[in-house]
């Protein structure tokens, strides 16, 4: 096999350990990308003689045990997609090969060319540790014909105007009609509403902040949208069809992410794909303020990879914007890379043009490895104001308790260390 000098400096970077197989790649990839990602990388080896890359796709259920399992084992591949919010876990456990080397030797890999807040995602105690491969986040999808019905012809910007046009809307609608279709079992929109109000949720001493003034308010909004009526109290198991539901008006607006653009075309009838479209999310004060959530996958390598140089060689081919854009067309997953969104596929996609929007305001959640069980405690003390087993304050208070003693070891930890530290 031919090296080109970049890799040959690259592999002074790699373990000097007699590797078993020296030409093969091992990169796991989850769910629908890892079917997708086995075609792109038929022409990173075919720019690269003699090197083979071996695809295992992992089912997204059983992609987090497989992890943990093979790190313990000592059975990790040489790189893999990682969800963000399961970065740090994994920088935790001290099984990711740090990246900020790589990347200032590296043309056009730095943070210039990726959205802030998804790039911070891959930063764990001022450390790079991953380079985004797909992005995602959440804007509203929405009727438009109902919206206009209530009078609006667009979507407001502010938490004062939504609400009211939310009143618009369920007015005109009628009874058993609403205007916004919030699961009580999904978790985001309570912390998008708690970071457009610029709650830390964690402390950087390790203690809940939803009791606090700023998660308070954005609470108390969400609260007010069941209580008035304007979102049904309902999980998301009891609602047979979202989609067939929204061609029907029982709600009119939806918190969710790019996946859903795909979705809407398909099932949506023919006569209402005119009918609905894509939002930024209001903020409390106006746009800039209306944050959300940056998520998506990333492109780690292992500390324990004898193949570095190659597995950082391969994400740099999977985050050119051509591949990106090609990416995009196989799976419908958002590039991370700003360059590729002016390719006319997503330029010209009206519905693609608010997620575009949305990722430049995109913020992490806390970096913490508990940050899923958190999650759970959030959609739990949710569920029990909403149905009015207790006042918001009590459900806050609540969470905060949960959750503080979710996180006792983080802060016995930090306290070892001697600093606060980030969450």
């Amino acid at each position: 096999m031919r090296l080109t000098p970049f890799i040959l400096f690259l592999a002074t970077l790699a373990s000097c350990a007699p590797a078993e197989s020296p030409n093969t790649l091992r990169f796991w990839a989850f769910g629908r990308e890892g079917e997708v990602v086995a075609e792109l990388v038929r022409d990173f080896e075919r720019e690269h003689p003699g090197v083979h890359v071996r695809v295992q796709q992992i089912p997204w259920s059983a992609a987090h045990e497989k992890l943990l399992t093979a790190h313990v084992g000592g059975a990790l591949p040489d790189l893999a997609q990682m969800g963000n919010t399961w970065v740090p876990e994994m920088v935790t456990l001290d099984a990711l090969a740090s990246l900020d080397a790589l990347v200032r030797i590296s043309p056009g890999m730095d943070s210039a060319g990726h959205f802030p807040g998804i790039w911070a995602t891959n930063v764990v105690d001022g450390r790079l540790y991953g380079i985004p491969w797909y992005v995602d986040t959440r804007v509203l999808f929405y009727r438009s014909d109902i919206l206009a019905r209530a009078g609006y012809a667009r979507m407001p910007e502010n938490w004062a105007e939504w609400h009211a046009a939310m009143r618009a809307i369920t007015r005109v609608m009628g009874p058993g009609h609403y205007a916004m279709y919030l699961p009580l079992n999904e978790w985001p929109p309570q912390v998008i509403l708690g970071l457009q109000q610029g709650s830390p949720l964690i402390t950087p001493q390790g203690y809940g902040a939803f009791a606090d003034s700023s998660f308070a308010r954005a609470f108390e909004f969400l609260m007010s949208l069941y209580h008035d009526r304007l979102a049904p109290p309902v999980s998301n198991n009891e609602v047979a069809n979202l989609y067939q539901e929204f061609a029907r008006g029982t709600f009119a607006m939806y918190i969710t992410g790019p996946w859903n653009i795909g979705e809407f075309r398909r099932r949506l009838p023919p006569e209402l794909q005119r009918a609905w479209t894509t939002a930024p999310l209001p903020g409390p004060a106006g746009p800039e303020s209306g944050v959300s959530l940056a998520g998506g996958s990333s492109l780690v390598v292992f500390r324990a990879s004898t193949h570095q140089a190659l597995a950082w060689e391969l994400i740099r081919y999977l985050s050119r914007p051509e591949v990106q854009v090609r990416f995009y067309r196989l799976t419908g997953d958002l590039p991370a890379r700003r360059e590729a969104w002016a390719d006319s596929t997503l330029a010209d996609d009206r519905e693609a043009q608010a997620f575009r929007i949305e990722l430049t305001r995109a913020v992490p959640t806390p970096m913490i490895p508990e940050w899923e069980e958190v999650t759970t405690k959030i959609m739990d003390q949710t569920e029990a104001a909403v149905r009015g087993g207790i006042t918001a304050a009590q459900a806050l208070a609540a969470l905060d308790r949960d959750v503080n003693r979710l996180l006792e070891r983080r802060r016995f930890l930090l306290a070892r260390r001697g600093g606060n530290g980030g969450p």
